[in-house]
């Protein structure tokens, strides 16, 4: 009579299973009793909340600033409303002290003064920035109110006046300039402080200078709305032509205010590194 082999051999695994005490196909053998009258030893063992709680390192303490929108411990102030730290922080495009001025413990833009930027250069970061659109109101659309905060250098977020202002939805206030309109107007009016909250999250690059591996992301609250969602940037802001063309390469880079040629008052500008 013609006996499959293989059947044999698992016949013979399955009793052997059984003689050991362990389960059938060749499952781990349970531990017999424990010598000396031990406790007897769960198998597996049973998990415990233990198992998934982290306690090192401790999480760092940091202290929060005394009312909303100050500056945490752990924060590198860039504009406070002194003199003294518009020298420190901040310079011209080429490295020169900023012809803006200082106005009721306000940063002000003077036209033609050209932008002004950090003196430290900047990967992912938190930013706090205040602004405000001059009281007086004086043209309409893009003429209005109009100054920028450039992450990076590269990347804007519009500084507008879009209280009762129409223009492009990709250019008013909290739109990542001629990329992403705001979820929702939030600008308050004219001569009033607004603020933005700004989650930057800077791009890596793939092997070659003009492709992101990962792209830019950016958050926004206006005035503590929400207005961008982690949203990935196509490429640097163009005011002509198509963002994905003009990608490079870059590292660490400065914060950088617009001049549009409106008096654009800026206060309590401070930024964590993340």
């Amino acid at each position: 009579m013609f006996i499959n082999q293989n059947y044999m051999k698992k016949l013979m695994i399955l009793s052997l299973a059984l003689l050991t005490g362990a389960s059938a196909f060749g499952q781990p053998q349970r531990p017999g009793p424990p010598a000396g009258g031990a406790q007897k030893q769960e198998y597996p063992a049973r998990m415990t909340p233990q198992m998934t709680e982290i306690m090192e390192p401790e999480v760092t303490i940091i202290s929060p600033g005394e009312q909303p929108g100050m500056a945490p411990s752990d924060a590198i102030v860039l504009f406070d409303g002194s003199a003294g730290i518009i020298e420190r922080e901040w310079q011209d495009s080429r490295g020169n002290p900023t012809k803006w001025i200082l106005q009721d413990g306000a940063l002000v833009c003077v036209k033609g003064s050209g932008v002004i930027q950090t003196k430290r250069k900047f990967n992912d970061f938190q930013l706090h920035i205040e602004w405000k659109a001059p009281a007086e109101v004086i043209g309409d659309g893009q003429g209005r109110g109009n100054s920028g905060v450039y992450l990076q250098g590269l990347y804007e977020v519009q500084v507008l006046d879009s209280y009762n202002n129409k223009t492009y939805r990709n250019g008013q206030a909290g739109s990542l300039y001629k990329q992403y309109a705001p979820l929702v107007n939030a600008s308050r009016k004219p001569g009033e402080w607004q603020s933005y909250d700004i989650i930057y999250t800077a791009p890596r690059f793939a092997n070659d200078t003009t492709t992101y591996f990962t792209p830019p992301r950016v958050t926004v609250l206006h005035n503590g709305v929400l207005i961008q969602n982690n949203v990935s940037l196509r490429g640097p802001t163009l005011y002509i032509g198509m963002p994905e063309y003009s990608v490079k390469k870059h590292g660490a880079e400065p914060l950088v205010l617009q001049d549009h040629g409106n008096p654009v008052a800026y206060r309590n500008i401070w930024i964590r590194e993340l």
